[in-house]
C-alpha cells in the first residue's frame, strides 16, 4: 500500500531556473505561446469531440466514430462506430504527394552501414511481409511474437501485423529464452519473428539461438519467420524443418494477401508489451488501435513540434514502448524522417551519438537522462568533436532527469539554442501525459512540466484528496485518455487491482510527486523507492539529483537496505568523473554536499564508490540489482536485461 504525507519528499528538486522558448523557434511553432497551449488543453477537455476530430484529421479512417468517450471505471472505450487500419496512416497514406519519396527510415549499422528505406519502399516491404505472414497462417485476431535487434525489420514487422490485425508483442532483444518463453506462452503467440544475430560493441548477439530454446518451449508456435542479418558466414544457424522460414524467401512469393489492409475496430487489440523487470508472471500492457494511434500521432507532432524536414532521432530500443510510439507509430503517421541505430552508444567510442547526429543531420534527438548522465561522465570533449549545429530541440525520456544533467544537455549538446522538453508517460499510458511544450511554455530543469492534451494529472493524498502546492502526494492520472492501456493481457483483475484500487476513482501511476505553484509537476520516482529512514520519508530521486550537482559526481543510485534502528538505512553508489579520486575526502564532502542541499536526515549511511552502475540495454539503472548489493545478498530477479554482467559482479567483489 503506498502511502506519503506532506514530509514525504523533500524540496531539493524545486528549481529557481526557467528557460523560455527562444523567440526564433516560439515563431514557428506548431503552439507558440502559453495563451494558445491553455486554449487547446481547455478545449481538449470542455469539447473533447472536436479537439479529437481535428487532431485525428491527417489518419486514414475507414469509418468515421459515433462516440468519442465511453466510460465505466476502470474500462474506457474510445472512438467508438470507427474503423481503421493503422498501417494505412503509417505507410499507405504517404504514398501520393512528396512523402512518397521521403525517407522514413535512416538505419545505422554498429560497423557504419547505413541503409535508407523511403516510404514507398517502406510501404512495399510491409505488403510483402504481410502477405508472408498470413501464407504461414497469421489472421486477424492471432498473436505474433517479435524478437529482434534494432533493424529496420523490425518496424515493417510490426506494421504488417497491424496490416492482418493480428496482435503483436514485440520482446526486446536483451531478454533471455525463459522470459521470451514466459511471454510468448502468456500471450499465446502463434509465430515467432526473430533473427540470426544482431551486434553489440562489435560482438554478436545470438537472437536465434534464444528463440529457438524458447519456441522449444512453446506450443502455440506453429513458425518461425527468421531474418538473415549478419549473414550465415557470421552467425550460422540451424533452421527447424517445417516450422523455421527464411524472411527474404519468404516475401520474395509471398501471396498478395498483404496488398489490402484489414479494417479492425476501433477497440481491436493492437499490441502487447510486456513491462520489463517482471520477477513473477509477466505483465502484459493490452493497447488497442484507434485510441493508441490518436495518442502517439497528437503527441509526436506537438510535443516535438514536428516539421516536414526534420530528421527525428529516438535513441530507444523498440522492445519498449518509447520505440513502439516514438519510433515507429507516432513519427510515420506523422511523416517522419526517423534515425534507428543498432549498436550502443559508445562504440567504438563515446563520440558514436555525436558522429551520427553530424552524419545525418539529425534535427531532433529524444534520449535518457540515463545516458545523458553517462556522456556528462566522459567530459565535454566528445560531444565538441562533431558538429551538432542540426540540432534544434532536445528531449528526455525513461525517468526524471536532475536539474545539472538538464543544463549539460541544453548547454553542451544544444549549444544553448534548443529548447528541452522533459516527458513524463509509461508503458501503461500509451503517449507523453506531461511535457513543456516546446514554443509555448517556460521549461524548469527538472520538471517534467504540464499536463499534455486531455490529461488531467492530479497530486493527492491516499484518500484521493490533492494536496497543497509543493506538498509530496500521489501522482494519479483522473480522467480517461484515448492512448491508455485496456486491461492486462487475460488478467482484467490485476488490472484493476494495480492501477485502480490505490486512490479512489482514478488511475494510480505508482510515482510520487509535488506540484509547484506555476502548477508545473515534478515527478520524484516510485512511491515504492521513497524511503523511510527514522521517520523521515526521502524521494531517492532528489537524493541522486543533490549528488549529481557536486561537481565531482557523474551518476548516483540511491537504495535502502534494511537496518534494525532505523528500518531503512540510505545507501548511495556513486560514480565519479574523471579527474576525481573515490577517496575518503571525496566521501566526506558528498556527505557535506547532501546535508547543506536537503538536510541532516538525508544525510546517506554509506556512499560505496562504482567504476559503473549496473544498467539495462536501454540506459536505466537497475536499481533492484542495488537494493541486493547494499544488502549484501544475491541478485533476485531477471538479469538478462543487463548491459554488462560485469558491471554487478564488481560490485560483488568491492563489497567482499
Amino acid at each position: 500500500m503506498a502511502t506519503t504525507d506532506d514530509r514525504a519528499i523533500s524540496s531539493h528538486l524545486k528549481e529557481s531556473r526557467r528557460f523560455a522558448p527562444p523567440d526564433a523557434f516560439a515563431q514557428r511553432a506548431l503552439v507558440g505561446s502559453r495563451e494558445a497551449y491553455d486554449a487547446l488543453y481547455r478545449e481538449s477537455l470542455e469539447q473533447p469531440d472536436a479537439f479529437w476530430r481535428r487532431e485525428s484529421s491527417a489518419l486514414v479512417w475507414r469509418t468515421p466514430w459515433t462516440r468519442t468517450l465511453s466510460w465505466e471505471l476502470p474500462h474506457a472505450r474510445w472512438f467508438e462506430g470507427a474503423t481503421l487500419n493503422v498501417s494505412e496512416s503509417c505507410t499507405d497514406r504517404h504514398l501520393s504527394g512528396a512523402t512518397r519519396n521521403k525517407a522514413a527510415i535512416i538505419w545505422e549499422g554498429e560497423h557504419g552501414e547505413v541503409r535508407t528505406l523511403t516510404y514507398a519502399q517502406l510501404h512495399r516491404e510491409v505488403v510483402r511481409c504481410a502477405g508472408a505472414l498470413a501464407d504461414l497462417g497469421v489472421t486477424k485476431g492471432d498473436r505474433v511474437a517479435i524478437y529482434m535487434g534494432m533493424v529496420p525489420e523490425v518496424a515493417v514487422a510490426m506494421l504488417a501485423c497491424a496490416r492482418l490485425g493480428a496482435t503483436h508483442s514485440v520482446v526486446f532483444g536483451g531478454f533471455a529464452a525463459e522470459a521470451l518463453r514466459d511471454r510468448i506462452q502468456d500471450s499465446g503467440a502463434k509465430v515467432l519473428v526473430t533473427q540470426d544475430a544482431g551486434w553489440r560493441r562489435g560482438h554478436l548477439v545470438h537472437l536465434k539461438e534464444t528463440a529457438d530454446r524458447a519456441a522449444a518451449q512453446s506450443p502455440t508456435i506453429e513458425k518461425v519467420l527468421v531474418l538473415r542479418h549478419v549473414g550465415q558466414d557470421k552467425a550460422p544457424i540451424g533452421m527447424v524443418e517445417g516450422r523455421d522460414v527464411d524472411w527474404h524467401h519468404a516475401l520474395e512469393h509471398a501471396s498478395d494477401a498483404g496488398k489490402h489492409a484489414v479494417a479492425v475496430d476501433a477497440e481491436h487489440p493492437l499490441f502487447i508489451l510486456y513491462t520489463s523487470g517482471s520477477t513473477g508472471k509477466p505483465k502484459g500492457v493490452l493497447h488497442t488501435t484507434a485510441g493508441y494511434l490518436v495518442g502517439a500521432h497528437v503527441s509526436t507532432k506537438y510535443v516535438f513540434d514536428l516539421r516536414a524536414e526534420d530528421v527525428y532521432w529516438c535513441t530507444a530500443d523498440v522492445g519498449w514502448v518509447t520505440g513502439h510510439s516514438y519510433l515507429v507509430y507516432g513519427p510515420l503517421s506523422n511523416g517522419a524522417t526517423c534515425v534507428m541505430y543498432e549498436g550502443a552508444p559508445n562504440f567504438p567510442d563515446w563520440g558514436r551519438f555525436w558522429r551520427i547526429i553530424e552524419r545525418h543531420g539529425v534535427t531532433i534527438l529524444y534520449t535518457a537522462p540515463t545516458a545523458i548522465r553517462a556522456f556528462i561522465r566522459q567530459g565535454d570533449e566528445w560531444p565538441a568533436k562533431s558538429d551538432l549545429s542540426s540540432l534544434r530541440l532536445l528531449g528526455t525520456v525513461g525517468e526524471p532527469i536532475n536539474p545539472e544533467a538538464w543544463i549539460w544537455y541544453q548547454r553542451v549538446v544544444g549549444g544553448g539554442r534548443c529548447p528541452v522538453v522533459d516527458t513524463w508517460w509509461q508503458t501503461e499510458t500509451g503517449s507523453i501525459m506531461m511535457t513543456t511544450l516546446p514554443g509555448a511554455c517556460d521549461a524548469k530543469p527538472g520538471s517534467t512540466g504540464l499536463p499534455f492534451f486531455g490529461v488531467v494529472p492530479d497530486v493527492v493524498h491516499q484518500d484521493g484528496t490533492s494536496v497543497g502546492p509543493n506538498q509530496a502526494g500521489l501522482l494519479v492520472l483522473k480522467s480517461p485518455w484515448p492512448s491508455m492501456l485496456r486491461t492486462v493481457w487475460g488478467d482484467d483483475e490485476r488490472f484493476r487491482t494495480q492501477y485502480w484500487t490505490e486512490v479512489p476513482g482514478a488511475y494510480f501511476t505508482g510515482d510520487g510527486a509535488r506540484r509547484d505553484e506555476d502548477g508545473y509537476h515534478w515527478v520524484v520516482g516510485r512511491i515504492d523507492d521513497v524511503l523511510n529512514v527514522a521517520g523521515h520519508r526521502i524521494g531517492t530521486a532528489e537524493i541522486e539529483s543533490a549528488l549529481v550537482s557536486h561537481p565531482s559526481v557523474a551518476e548516483a543510485a540511491a537504495v535502502g537496505r534494511p537496518d534494525d534502528l532505523k528500518g531503512q538505512a540510505l545507501v548511495v553508489f556513486v560514480t565519479l568523473k574523471p579527474a576525481f579520486a573515490p577517496d575518503d575526502a571525496t566521501r566526506a564532502a558528498l556527505l557535506r554536499h547532501v546535508e547543506g542541499e536537503i538536510g541532516k536526515f538525508a544525510r546517506p549511511d554509506a556512499i560505496r564508490f562504482a567504476d559503473a552502475l549496473p544498467k539495462t540495454r536501454s540506459g536505466k539503472i537497475m536499481r533492484r540489482l542495488l537494493k541486493d548489493v547494499a544488502a549484501g545478498r544475491d541478485a533476485k530477479g531477471d538479469t538478462s536485461t543487463l548491459e554488462d554482467l560485469s558491471v554487478l559482479a564488481k560490485l560483488r567483489a568491492d563489497e567482499e
